[in-house]
């Protein structure tokens, strides 16, 4: 008996991750994910992806044509927006009749507030109807002393058709802002702060209740400069989507929305460009069901300059567990 134990961890099958040339899905045997090394600009490659499934949600975190670490370049407004056009045609092709579409977005300060206001004059032409502008408030910014700190990332709300909004997804338990407001309550006069302590106060299209993530996070992927707090993708999943829907991400990046759509009993199809993201956004998924952990916390994941992957499978997938057994 105890020698057949013995030969069944032998025989154990290491979990894989997948290696990623231009072209290649990935499909997520265990929920349904897929992830594929495709242009989202791309017609064919979309529908390669998709098939004949439609999206009730989509959460697209683009390129903001700003320079960082040499890894984002910055192209000439026109040829950026006319290229924000042909993915965004895509995404709505693959969107069902009642569906949600959240992008994240820049206002570059130093550059007349681009790409923004032209990438929402371009979406004036498209069939959705804008519903809202939130802003998550970040902890970290940058300006200089001649300068308010820009601390803000702008996200844009659309819909298709008449999609759920799931209410509660907006309740946070952060107190109230705002001081000097007075009522009376059971016979006291009370401020508003005082009256802040409750579970359905909504967070409003302002986000100021959610940690930028940074690298004493677990869920921190350290290299992944675009990577969205987990907290924020929940919450917007929650509001926008049921359980067992479909959510399309093009731009997985550090494979966040792959995460919350795993964490939240969602599927999600999503592509990126870069091999690497791609295979980073598998591992995370593989080492989030081996060890329970949204992230890498302060390991160094990716080289800056030269967009490569600093460790080994088994350090990215972390220790072994009975999840390799099959």
């Amino acid at each position: 008996m105890v020698q057949t134990k013995i030969q069944k961890i032998e025989r154990t099958v290491k979990l894989k991750i997948p290696v990623f040339e231009y072209g290649v899905i990935w499909e997520d045997p265990v929920s349904g994910h897929k992830v594929g090394c495709l242009d989202a600009t791309k017609r064919e490659d979309v529908l390669k992806l998709m098939g004949k499934e439609k999206s009730v949600l989509a959460i697209q975190d683009p390129p903001y044509n700003v320079e960082i670490n040499d890894e984002f370049g910055s192209w000439p407004l026109e040829r950026y927006i006319e290229w924000s056009e042909r993915w965004i045609d895509n995404c709505i092709e693959v969107l069902d009749k009642n569906a949600s579409l959240y992008i994240w977005l820049g206002a570059d300060i130093r550059n007349n507030f681009q790409p923004l206001p032209d990438f929402m004059i371009m979406m004036r032409k498209k069939p959705l109807e804008a519903k809202n502008f939130i802003t998550l408030r970040k902890q970290r910014g940058y300006g200089t002393q001649k300068n308010w700190m820009a601390v803000r990332q702008e996200l844009l709300y659309y819909t298709k058709g008449n999609p759920v909004f799931n209410v509660e997804a907006e309740y946070t338990d952060i107190p109230k802002k705002t001081r000097g407001y007075y009522k009376e309550v059971n016979g006291k006069i009370t401020e508003n702060f005082e009256r802040s302590k409750s579970s359905t106060i909504r967070a409003g299209n302002v986000w100021f209740d959610i940690q930028q993530v940074f690298y004493l996070l677990e869920e921190n992927v350290e290299g992944c400069f675009a990577q969205k707090p987990l907290k924020a993708i929940e919450r917007i999943m929650v509001a926008s989507s049921k359980k067992g829907d479909l959510v399309a991400d093009f731009f997985s990046h550090s494979g966040t929305t792959l995460i919350a759509a795993e964490k939240l009993k969602r599927r999600c199809f999503t592509i990126d460009i870069s091999p690497t993201y791609c295979k980073i956004t598998v591992a995370r998924l593989l080492h989030y069901r081996r060890t329970g952990k949204t992230g890498w916390g302060r390991l160094k994941i990716l080289n800056n300059d030269k967009n490569k992957i600093l460790v080994d499978d088994e350090t990215l997938l972390g220790g072994r567990t009975l999840f390799d057994l099959t």
